[in-house]
């Protein structure tokens, strides 16, 4: 796992070091453990474990932009957890309606000793809005409506959603009305396509 996510690393041109990939392969072993009884993912091979948990959360490392993220149906941890390790500078909020799941998350975190993410157990629309973000991403979560239905007061004015998608979503595009862009993106080793949607408030 060590030497696939260093190359993997490599292509994606991210500035990650030895300790958070090592980091990031703890936190794939913590989640197998669990995933073993608790059933968090579908992925249960240690190279698709690589590539589509972590390789696939940092291909949008480059799209973060400001201190306050927001992960919407983590699941897992993806793409929060991976993503809070190469981004120490940056707080993460990670929500998930399923309890099993959040326990783990917090686990995880006491564990891998993530100082900058905090675990919500909730609905994204229960969410307190006493804080706002300056990125709400999502992976495999609802319809682009949704989300943007559901998050929209939790976005700072200037900030952005940054949602991963696989196929083109042309259906879903059409619903949205706000500025946004997709955009193709390679994971490598993973032989699939995916798409971010960036989109922005109006004005």
């Amino acid at each position: 796992m060590q030497q696939q996510l260093a190359q993997g690393v490599v292509e994606l041109g991210c500035a990650i070091s030895l300790e958070q990939q090592h980091q990031m392969i703890a936190y794939l072993i913590l989640l197998d453990k669990w995933n073993r009884t608790h059933n968090l993912t579908a992925i249960r091979e240690s190279q698709k474990m690589v590539t589509h948990h972590l390789l696939d959360s940092l291909s949008i490392i480059s799209y973060l932009k400001g201190d306050a993220i927001l992960d919407v149906g983590t699941g897992g941890g993806v793409p929060g957890i991976p993503l809070a390790i190469a981004c120490p500078e940056k707080s993460f909020v990670l929500v998930d309606s399923h309890g099993k799941k959040t326990r783990f998350l917090k686990h995880a975190v006491q564990t891998l000793g993530l100082l900058n993410v905090e675990v919500h157990h909730s609905r994204v629309e229960q969410l307190s809005q006493t804080h706002t973000f300056d990125v709400i991403m999502a992976r495999a979560v609802s319809t682009l409506k949704n989300l943007l239905q559901w998050t929209q007061s939790l976005l700072k004015e200037d900030g952005r959603w940054v949602l991963m998608k696989g196929a083109y979503p042309e259906e879903e595009l059409q619903s949205v009305v706000l500025p946004c862009q997709t955009i193709p993106i390679e994971v490598p080793g993973l032989d699939a396509q995916r798409h971010i949607v960036m989109i922005k408030l109006a004005g």
